[in-house]
């Protein structure tokens, strides 16, 4: 844990900061592994303070053992700041510039003693989360695994007259029975017209046949993310339904080929959209080919098609394409991936041929 800090903070350091106060939740929970509502951390050169209030002094202590663990009443929180930035002779501490509100900012610029200069800091945990040790691999491997899991558990439930919203819970129950903590974020079961919808949040529409069905779902098991799609006809496909899913399929595998370390995140995006495009539906896919996964389901890198990022061995990404044509329907087929210097290693196993339920 104390490694990722001093990366963290090397990351900082670029931004002309000499320590770095970390309060967004995913971050103090990668860095320490403090699980708590409320923290902040400060790492200096000295170490790494986790500061905590009455309630979670002894969970920190017990899960941030590499960290020095101070107890804080909530008046006192910026004089503890101060002091450990005193102790290590810090002066232009960095603040996460994108999880700091403007009223949280005014407070710490106030509170820090006069000559201390908070500097705004972007990505210096979040640099450091994109690539996955062996340990966090293995706990998405676990999400993933659940994901399908669940899924091929509720399949047989895909039926005329079923509200989404009734799929979506037995869901969230099926990952849960197998040890899931939650859900990743609010799935997305969208039928019929509302597939065209690419964040369709399940509603009360129940299905009908000849419906798409998307599903958009990941479970969350001990702190990590799965994400994946898969899009179901019920009943019966006409030939544009079919025409639609196979494009779709093609771009998703063009996008997998290309896949590997040291290639450019928009390279692999422009790899899908290629295929779209030429088939004559590129204004269909509106959205990024993907996004990285971890403790959230949304992080570094992107993949789309203004995305500087370059993957590297260890990122876990989603692939996930998409067709929406409105008032008929959507396509989108999203796997997650863990990028190898080969290519890649598949952590979504539910099938991708057409399922007709």
């Amino acid at each position: 844990m104390m490694e990722r800090a001093r990366r963290a903070l090397e990351n900082a350091r670029e931004h002309g900061a000499d320590a770095l106060i970390v309060q967004s939740a995913p971050n103090r929970r990668y860095l320490t592994g403090f699980t708590g509502s409320e923290g902040t951390i400060v790492i200096t050169s000295e170490g790494v303070h986790l500061l905590v209030d009455f309630r979670y002094v002894e969970q920190a202590k017990l899960q941030a053992p590499g960290a020095h663990v101070q107890m804080y009443r909530r008046e006192e929180l910026w004089a503890k700041v101060a002091e450990a930035l005193a102790a290590a002779g810090a002066r232009r501490p960095g603040f996460e510039a994108e999880h700091v509100s403007w009223a949280r900012w005014r407070k710490m610029v106030e509170s820090l003693p006069e000559g201390v200069e908070a500097v705004p800091v972007t990505g210096a945990v979040e640099r450091v989360r994109a690539v996955k040790d062996a340990g966090e691999l293995e706990l998405i491997r676990r999400a993933m695994r659940i994901t399908d899991e669940a899924l091929a558990a509720v399949l047989p439930e895909v039926r005329p007259g079923v509200r989404e919203r009734e799929l979506a819970l037995r869901l969230e129950w099926e990952m849960k029975r197998r040890g899931a903590e939650g859900t990743a974020f609010d799935f997305i079961v969208a039928s019929g017209p509302r597939s065209a919808m690419p964040h369709g949040v399940a509603g009360d529409r129940a299905l009908e046949r000849g419906d798409f069905v998307t599903f958009d779902i990941g479970a969350r098991y001990q702190g990590y993310c799965a994400d994946m799609t898969r899009t179901v006809i019920l009943g019966e496909a006409d030939e544009r339904q079919r025409a639609i899913y196979d494009l779709v399929l093609r771009a998703q595998e063009a996008a997998l080929a290309a896949v590997r370390a040291g290639v450019r995140a928009s390279e692999v995006d422009a790899a899908a959209r290629r295929v779209i495009a030429d088939a004559g539906y590129g204004e269909a896919f509106g959205h990024g080919l993907g996004h990285g996964v971890g403790l959230d389901v949304h992080e570094a890198p992107s993949l789309n098609a203004r995305s500087e990022d370059v993957l590297e061995e260890g990122m876990v990404v989603t692939i996930e394409p998409g067709v929406y044509l409105e008032g008929w329907g959507g396509v989108r087929i999203e796997d997650s991936v863990v990028v190898t210097a080969a290519g890649y290693e598949l952590l979504t196993f539910t099938a991708k041929d057409l399922m007709i339920l």
